[in-house]
């Protein structure tokens, strides 16, 4: 891992696109309830949506994972944000269902390859600090995306408008990063150096090496946990809305309002833990971390007030906040250096399979029995959570190649 302090310039730009990878994000939650009454789906029609939004970030993210040194960072940025503005331009004009379907698969598209391939370069190139902070950003964007489209519904506009003012923000990154590729070439990431220098000559070895990272315990370990995070995350951010609306009595300016706290308590989270991360220790801050996801979820399936769930949600953004960053900063060290971009991608592209599946099950739990169930299903995913970290945490730790 380098050790030279990173250039403010790329730090900068790895903060601004964690912010355009969550904005999209924020949105759905709030404004579901409006677009399936517009399209006349059911509450459970989101699932096709995050799947085709799941099968293009899987193919993305594996991919950058594998190729990031050929691509190079500044590229992969600027065209991925591209192809994220024209899906939510989509978005923002699609007539139907169908065609958000399909403009799901070309976001996923832009969004895994920005995740895998900017994590991949960020755990060579930063410490736990600046890892955590530029996943802070990432709940930024989210945090900001509810507010985006409660203030459109509120505003009495479509939530056409949510996704078209998000579209353009993509589009001026997207030029911002075509501009600044050259600031990123001084700090490829130097994970494949024999690939790099002797071209084809390198190829059997980078096949073996595919081969053996495939075959460690460590890297599916890593892998699940990774899925039952982001599971736990996008379900509490997708259904909190629905939970506090028709199960809680709020009105819906105030829950959106909450929603965007939830992201808004990652963001603070991840600010503040990554100072804590490189005093207290990795380890330490993530055991108390999945124990505070769980005490949150318990917050949230008790039947109270919604003041207490409201509280619940915070708890959990704030205690899940530093869990994907120091994972994602760690993994060298629970699979060697050898294998680490190639893991990297492997566990983005489970926790964008985990991130769609599991939330999209719950919303068709929610839709069938009642909205009340998305608490006791949040505990069961925090406890599983602790259950893998555990068992990861005793693997022997593999000798880097």
């Amino acid at each position: 891992m380098s050790t030279a302090p990173p250039r403010a310039s790329l730090l900068l730009l790895a903060y601004l696109a964690f912010v355009s990878l969550g904005l999209p994000d924020g949105l759905i939650g709030v404004g579901w309830p409006s677009i399936r009454a517009d399209f006349d789906v059911p509450t459970e029609a989101v699932g096709l949506v995050l799947t085709a939004g799941t099968a293009g970030y899987l193919t993305s993210s594996v991919l950058a994972g594998f190729t990031l040194a050929r691509l190079g960072v500044g590229w992969l940025l600027a065209g991925s944000t591209l192809l994220a503005s024209l899906a939510l331009t989509g978005y923002a004009s699609t007539p139907g269902l169908t065609l958000m379907v399909g403009c799901a698969l070309v976001l996923g598209l832009g969004s895994g390859a920005i995740d895998s391939g900017l994590n991949a370069y960020a755990a060579g190139a930063f410490g736990p600090r600046h890892m955590n902070w530029m996943h802070a950003f990432f709940g930024l964007g989210v945090a900001l995306g509810p507010l985006i489209m409660t203030g459109a519904l509120s505003a009495g506009l479509s939530w056409r408008w949510g996704y078209g003012l998000v579209a353009g923000a993509q589009l001026a990154l997207a030029a911002a990063f075509a501009l600044t590729v050259r600031a990123w070439r001084d700090r490829a990431p130097a994970r494949e150096p024999a690939a790099s220098a002797a071209g084809e000559a390198a190829a059997p070895p980078t096949v073996t090496r595919v081969r053996e990272t495939l075959r460690l315990p460590a890297v599916w370990l890593g892998a699940s946990a990774f899925a039952v995070y982001v599971a736990i995350e996008v379900a509490a951010g997708l259904w909190a809305f629905l939970l506090l609306t028709e199960g809680r009595g709020l009105g819906a300016a105030v829950a959106g309002v909450c929603v965007s706290g939830y992201w808004g308590s990652l963001f603070v989270g991840r600010v503040v833990q990554g100072v804590v991360a490189e005093r207290l220790g990795g380890a330490v801050v993530l055991r108390g971390s999945l124990a505070g996801m769980a005490v949150g979820a318990v917050l949230i399936a008790l039947p109270a007030p919604a003041w207490v769930a409201v509280a619940g949600l915070f708890v959990v953004g704030f205690a899940a906040a530093p869990v994907f960053p120091l994972l994602t900063l760690t993994t060298a060290e629970r699979v060697g250096a050898a294998h680490a971009d190639r893991t990297i991608g492997l566990q983005i592209a489970a926790a964008g399979l985990g991130g769609a599946l599991v939330p999209a099950g719950i919303g068709v739990l929610l839709g069938n029995t009642s909205v009340e169930l998305l608490g006791p299903a949040l505990v069961v995913l925090a406890l599983g959570l602790i259950a893998l970290h555990a068992a990861g945490t005793r693997r022997p730790v593999p000798t880097p190649r």
